[in-house]
């Protein structure tokens, strides 16, 4: 199940409403402490529907989850109560996520390449569960915040299994680290603004997907899936073009979607999107995109390694290769961290220096060049489909362009505009109009944004539910990582 499925947003969501009110007001009822009230019921409410959420497509693969969180959860009550043996319960702990997510991710991956070294070995056709990488990583979250003494050992095991297993975030991030929400588990609050807030930013998200990212999938599907074997250049740079738009606005709004709803309940998710197409160097660029699974490395990977203080560059290559093996189990994915982590070795020496120096425009079409040409890596796990790619992107094509590209590009006119538009912060710039213009008139200002809020997420919400009437390609891009 997705979020921008006519099912979620019509019967799933609603009924999961119902019955987390239901859980509130019994909360509400037989608390002891009134200023302090139990979150039991509307924690069991979130962990059943967090679970039929998981099982609507693979009910298999959530024992797993069950019993993955059951391991992380006996790790970290094993680092508490025995001081001399915890860096051995970390250690185990980690060693068991680790190969959970290599078994189902990697082991596929190894067995072909050994092949391809002459090597036979069976190759075991395993599938792949939703977002097992995200709550892999959440586990290895906890446990080393609780061994670092970031945040306390989790006592209960539902909790725990709510913060691993919590629907907004469970299949596409963002990656929600332990000490962000372990105080929100039990004691939370989810004001009038936080709702309001909430349901506008999930329907934001709903907007990028639905009426930005489905529609460049369907440009992007028609250059470098349909017509791969008759690439023109044009075709080559509009088809990926296409991709660096719809993986943007679909990973962003799932973001804000999961942010939104996490915001309704009580939850302070972190950002994981800072309008990175805005960037100047690539190193700005991934301060931008995915920030949490940037911090995410940065945190327990990087700086444990030594950081900046030693081996910087092999760190780096390491937390970039990583990165690659993370989305997924093919060598673009790995070609494609290594491209980014000796862009950023690179920019550190060269371009980081004289940043200043350098016209900010010319840094930004830099910038820009670099990613587009990292999505075109990204997009083909085939390396011949790569190869044949990058050959008409770099004009060895037969024909520079034709009428598809021109078709593509003047039919879908306001498409681009609207996608280029509002990769910028748009938002930011519209919500600060009426205080410029009314400066000491809160009370109006409040009264025009509400209202502004309101027929923006009326209009989203009814051309979004037009366009899910019959939609054949919906699914989230990241839920496959």
């Amino acid at each position: 199940m997705v979020f921008s499925d006519l099912f979620f947003l019509f019967v799933f969501l609603p009924a999961f409403i119902l019955l987390y009110r239901l859980g509130g007001w019994l909360d509400d009822r037989h608390s002891p402490d009134q200023l302090n009230p139990s979150h039991c019921w509307r924690n069991a409410v979130l962990v059943v529907f967090s679970l039929l959420f998981y099982a609507w497509g693979e009910p298999v693969y959530v024992l797993l989850m069950i019993v993955t969180v059951l391991l992380n959860y006996l790790s970290a009550l094993w680092m508490v109560r025995s001081v001399s043996t915890r860096k051995i319960a970390l250690v185990t702990g980690l060693v068991m996520n680790l190969l959970i997510l290599g078994s189902f991710k990697y082991l596929g991956f190894f067995a072909c390449t050994l092949n391809s070294l002459g090597l036979e070995v069976p190759v075991p056709e395993i599938s792949l569960p939703i977002g097992i990488s995200f709550y892999i990583f959440q586990s290895v979250s906890y446990l080393v915040d609780v061994y670092r003494s970031d945040a306390p050992a989790q006592r209960r095991y539902a909790d725990l299994l709510l913060y691993i297993s919590m629907f907004p975030q469970l299949i596409a991030g963002p990656i929600v680290r332990y000490d962000t929400i372990a105080r929100e588990i039990n004691s939370r609050n989810a004001s009038a603004e936080d709702i309001y807030d909430g349901v506008f930013r999930f329907l934001i998200g709903l907007g990028k997907k639905v009426i930005l990212a489905n529609q460049f999938s369907e440009i992007s599907d028609r250059f470098l899936v349909d017509g791969l074997g008759s690439l023109s250049t044009g075709g080559a740079w509009v088809g990926i073009l296409a991709f660096t738009f719809q993986i943007y606005f679909d990973f962003s709004g799932y973001s804000d979607m999961a942010i939104g709803i996490g915001r309704c309940l009580g939850f302070h998710f972190k950002e994981n999107f800072n309008h990175p197409y805005c960037c100047d160097t690539i190193t700005d660029f991934w301060r931008r995109w995915h920030m949490s699974l940037g911090s995410f490395f940065r945190d327990y990977v990087y700086i444990p390694l030594g950081g900046n203080r030693r081996r910087q560059w092999f760190n780096i290559l390491v937390v970039w290769f990583l990165t690659g093996m993370w989305h997924g189990a093919s060598w673009n994915f790995i070609i494609w961290g290594l491209y980014f982590g000796l862009i950023i070795m690179v920019e550190k020496f060269t371009i980081i220096p004289w940043k200043d120096r350098i016209p900010r425009p010319l840094l930004h079409v830099y910038a820009l060049l670099i990613v587009v040409l990292g999505w075109g890596i990204f997009y083909f796990d085939d390396m011949g489909a790569l190869a044949t790619f990058f050959q008409a992107i770099f004009g060895a094509s037969d024909h520079p362009t034709d009428f598809t590209v021109e078709g593509a590009l003047f039919d879908n006119f306001w498409l681009w505009i609207t996608a280029i538009l509002f990769c910028m912060p748009v938002r930011r710039w519209v919500s600060s109009v009426p205080e410029r213009l009314m400066p000491g008139h809160m009370g109006i200002v409040g009264n025009i944004t509400l209202l502004s809020r309101l027929v923006v997420a009326t209009v989203i919400l009814v051309i979004s539910v037009a366009l899910l009437i019959g939609a054949t390609n919906n699914a989230f891009l990241y839920t496959r990582f």
